[in-house]
């Protein structure tokens, strides 16, 4: 598969995103993955309400998930098209911002919830963006991230650029980023491992 070479492949990506977003919203409206923000929310220390950025929120249907669970969601996607959606659908404080160009306040999260949406970054730019929400979490706040898992390609797929990591070279991406690991699964749950195209990890800064 073809290497990245910067910010046109987040262009290239979004534009397939901008092109199908109407579509993606209703394709996406009923997926349950209350699992996965269960995974991020029993991980989180001190008192709630929390604040939590959704990286990559599409059209907004987990920040109106966290906000029914009364806390403070603040959604971002690099699609114009999906911002719009999702603070329509939300009422939440939504950022556009591609991935490799972000601009996050140190500090300011309890946790980030990356759901579908870090796989997106080439690897040539990984260490830095991980670096970036690491330094967006409060200390000790917590990453989650859920991929479609693989054993390291990366490439094309569909008009969309994505890397497909294992279990081992995800680990040492984030633990170079500074993380620790919380816990990890695949899914979905109770499938056999080969029908279980997703790995969701939890990270502690």
């Amino acid at each position: 598969m073809a290497e990245a070479s910067g910010p046109p492949v987040s262009a290239a990506t979004l534009q397939h995103y901008e092109s199908r977003a109407e579509a993606f919203r209703e394709g996406t409206r009923d997926h349950d993955v209350s699992q996965n923000i269960e995974a991020l929310l029993r991980h989180l220390s001190g008192t709630p309400p929390f604040t939590i950025l959704d990286f990559g929120c599409g059209p907004g249907r987990d920040l109106k998930d966290f906000t029914a669970r009364g806390h403070v969601a603040i959604g971002l996607d690099g699609s114009a098209s999906f911002a719009a959606m999702a603070r329509a659908e939300s009422g939440c404080e939504v950022w556009q911002q591609d991935f490799l160009a972000l601009d996050l306040p140190a500090g300011r999260f309890d946790g980030i919830f990356a759901n579908a949406s870090l796989f997106h970054v080439p690897r040539e730019h990984l260490a830095r963006v991980l670096r970036e929400l690491h330094a967006a979490l409060k200390p000790g706040g917590v990453l989650f991230c859920s991929n479609p898992r693989g054993n390291d390609e990366e490439g094309w797929n569909g008009g969309r650029y994505g890397v497909w990591h294992g279990l081992e070279s995800w680990r040492r991406w984030m633990t170079q980023a500074g993380f620790t690991e919380l816990e990890h699964y695949y899914r979905p749950t109770g499938l056999p491992r080969e029908q279980q195209p997703w790995l969701a990890t939890v990270w502690r800064r």
